[in-house]
């Protein structure tokens, strides 16, 4: 029978978790917005090897589930020994930065080709008049193209945060008590799943909610006013 109580008593405990959620979630966004700017400026590059690169990579991360790529570096950066005695494996060894990458690497191929797009759709004029300031071309881009092409971009830029946001809930399957790993155990100490679950969702949805609401207001502040 269901018992409200029980959704009130666990949300202190699902709000611990609720931290961890939107500490992965901030650092998929920033390395994957990191990731994203040379991935999109190789994708609209005039080098076939980077444009060749640039492809192959989005249509690897946009082609497999992001579960198959966590389990692909957790367990498998484990299988090579010789991994295991350089520097990298107290990063590939621990979970928690095994989700951040894989999920970053996934969120910049998302990011990456939306980034293009919005490049390769820029006004040629706008550049031209950058050149007839006097402006350089990496002047250019930093002035003019890239700002333009972000403001364009931002509306499928908030999607992808709410969308890692939710996606963060892998973490719970290498062992890290995020929101959902906190509910999972939660619901095997009370025996309560449905109420357990009901109140991870609904600090999920207080969480993207509150995601959604500052996307909007970023979107309005760079809105070019009339």
């Amino acid at each position: 029978m269901f018992d409200i109580a029980i959704v009130w008593s666990v949300l202190p405990a699902l709000g611990k978790g609720a931290l961890l959620t939107l500490e992965l979630t901030a650092l998929v966004i920033l390395f994957g917005t990191l990731l994203a700017l040379p991935l999109a400026l190789a994708k609209n590059a005039r080098h076939v090897a980077a444009r060749s690169f640039a492809h192959a990579y989005i249509v690897f991360f946009r082609g497999t589930p992001s579960l198959v790529q966590v389990f692909l570096l957790y367990y498998g950066a484990g299988q090579f020994q010789s991994l295991q005695a350089t520097f990298l494996w107290p990063v590939l060894g621990d979970p928690f930065w095994c989700v951040v990458i894989a999920l970053a690497l996934n969120s910049a191929s998302y990011t990456g080709k939306t980034l293009a797009a919005a490049l390769a759709a820029m006004p040629r004029g706008a550049r031209e008049a950058a050149f007839s300031l006097g402006l350089a071309r990496y002047q250019a881009f930093l002035s003019v193209e890239f700002p333009l092409a972000a403001r364009t971009a931002l509306p499928a830029f908030g999607n992808e945060v709410i969308l890692t946001c939710k996606a963060t809930s892998l973490a719970s399957t290498v062992t890290l008590l995020d929101l959902t790993g906190t509910a999972r155990l939660l619901s095997a100490e009370t025996y309560a799943p449905y109420e357990v679950f009901l109140g991870a969702g609904l600090v999920y949805l207080a969480i993207n909610y509150g995601l959604m609401l500052l996307m909007r207001r970023l979107e309005r502040a760079f809105k070019p006013s009339n």
